[in-house]
């Protein structure tokens, strides 16, 4: 690949500089950098942007550290620095909006089944923002709809896998024939081919609403809004030169 890109450097190091200033500062940077859902009391308007800073461990950021070298560098080089970064963040957007979008259903499902108790929407949100809850919400709604509420309110979405997706999607419009690997799975796939399957994965686990501690309608979002993006520059046979680098 090469040496690093102007955009990529600066995301990398962003990410990183956050990573560490966490450890340093805790729970406070978190729970101010974080994405929480819109009617929570810790949500901040930066969030939607900050949250592709923050990461949740080790491994997360390594991860996604390597993904944005390994196939945002090409599309830099190819693109330029800004609109590779204009293209970056708007996937970043696309999955914060689709990961809210999804947490809004699961909130309101929640709400409406313990509304009807008789208790206020504002005496719940008062409660659940707290960590809290009542065993009898049990009662008035499956198991799962009172988890995935109390999950939707109260887990912030962290990471840059949002975007990542979208750079997925666009390295593989644009090098369909590279072949990847998955590590649990070292088997040579065809760019065109892998990055599908790996959405499809992420639909999967989100509509039988698996817990797996990711946010996989985020991913979903990213892709989508990436695929969205490559696919009217290539109808409208982008004019690369309208951007500086």
């Amino acid at each position: 690949m090469g040496g690093l890109t102007e955009g990529v450097k600066h995301l990398l190091i962003i990410n990183v500089l956050l990573f560490i200033g966490v450890y340093l500062y805790g729970d406070q940077l978190y729970e101010w950098l974080a994405l929480w859902f819109f009617e929570h009391p810790n949500f901040r308007w930066w969030q939607v942007v900050s949250h592709m800073f923050m990461h949740g461990g080790v491994m997360h950021i390594v991860f996604n550290m390597y993904a944005l070298w390994a196939f945002g560098t090409p599309l830099e080089r190819v693109w330029g620095r800004n609109k590779f970064l204009f293209f970056y963040f708007s996937a970043g957007f696309g999955a914060a909006l689709l990961h809210t979008g999804v947490n809004y259903y699961f909130v309101n499902e929640g709400l409406n089944a313990i509304i009807g108790s008789g208790i206020s929407e504002k005496e719940i949100f008062d409660i659940v923002s707290q960590g809290k809850y009542s065993p009898s919400w049990y009662n008035m709604a499956s198991k799962d709809t009172i988890d995935s509420f109390l999950s939707a309110f109260n887990t912030p979405a962290v990471g840059a896998s949002g975007a990542i997706y979208g750079i997925l999607v666009a390295f593989a419009f644009m090098y369909s024939e590279a072949e990847l690997m998955l590590i649990f799975l070292p088997i040579p796939i065809k760019a065109k081919y892998f990055v599908p399957l790996l959405i499809l994965g992420d639909l999967i686990f989100g509509f039988t609403n698996v817990n797996t501690g990711i946010a996989h309608f985020a991913h979903v979002g990213g892709a989508l809004v990436g695929f969205i993006i490559m696919w009217y520059w290539k109808k409208n046979q982008f004019n690369q030169n309208r951007w500086d680098r």
